[in-house]
């Protein structure tokens, strides 16, 4: 139960800490540092590339803070309209940012392998929400509830892409665009293969302790 609580906690920390990154593009000149530094200044300067990429990020740090609320089985019991209200929110934030990181995707760094990562990372990430979005009409709970622990998997990817980027770099000591290459994949498929896990049927009662604890 401490190991739950502490996996909980972090990944909340974890969640907030990222979800509140894109302000940085806000305060700061991110075009000199991080990733932007790769990009050519052609598509820096272009408008359309420009608004795609800042709907996506501060859509997709939008879904990571409204989404992990949304995991907890309490705080659903005792809060149900604003749970339906944040969860609406979070659906038009996963929508709104999958869509532009569709777009995005195809200018990644790293070449085809990334834009293929992402790109299917995007269409997986639309095609769950669209999923529990359906489920909600349809008033199938336990149906709704899988696709959105499926669908927040892959919104948790924004934290372990920055997990896993570094990590292969220090430990797996490759070059920069090889290990941004293998955190294309690795961001969203061992979240994607946990969550479906936690969430079959054989794993309900896991992950009813799972979701007792949080």
């Amino acid at each position: 139960m401490k190991a739950n609580l502490f996996i909980r906690n972090a990944a909340i920390v974890l969640a907030i800490a990222i979800g509140l990154y894109p302000l940085l593009y806000v305060f700061t000149d991110m075009h000199t540092a991080g990733l932007l530094q790769s990009k050519p200044k052609a598509l820096l300067n272009d408008t359309v590339w420009n608004t795609m990429f800042y709907i996506h990020i501060f859509t997709g740090g939008l879904a990571l803070l409204t989404g992990w609320p949304q995991l907890n089985a309490k705080r659903r019991k005792r809060q149900i309209n604003s749970h339906r209200i944040l969860g609406q929110i979070y659906l038009i934030a996963v929508a709104a940012s999958s869509i532009t990181g569709l777009y995005v995707a195809f200018f990644a760094t790293g070449g085809l392998v990334c834009a293929y990562g992402f790109s299917a990372l995007a269409l997986l990430w639309l095609f769950t929400a669209s999923a529990a979005y359906m489920m909600t009409r349809h008033k199938q709970a336990e149906a709704q509830r899988r696709w959105m622990i499926l669908n927040y998997s892959l919104t948790f990817a924004a934290v372990t892409l920055r997990l896993w980027l570094p990590l292969l770099l220090a430990v797996g000591h490759v070059e920069f665009v090889t290990a941004y290459r293998m955190a294309a994949w690795l961001c969203w498929v061992p979240n994607l293969a946990l969550a479906w896990w936690l969430s079959r049927p054989k794993g309900a009662k896991r992950h009813l302790q799972l979701a007792q604890a949080l």
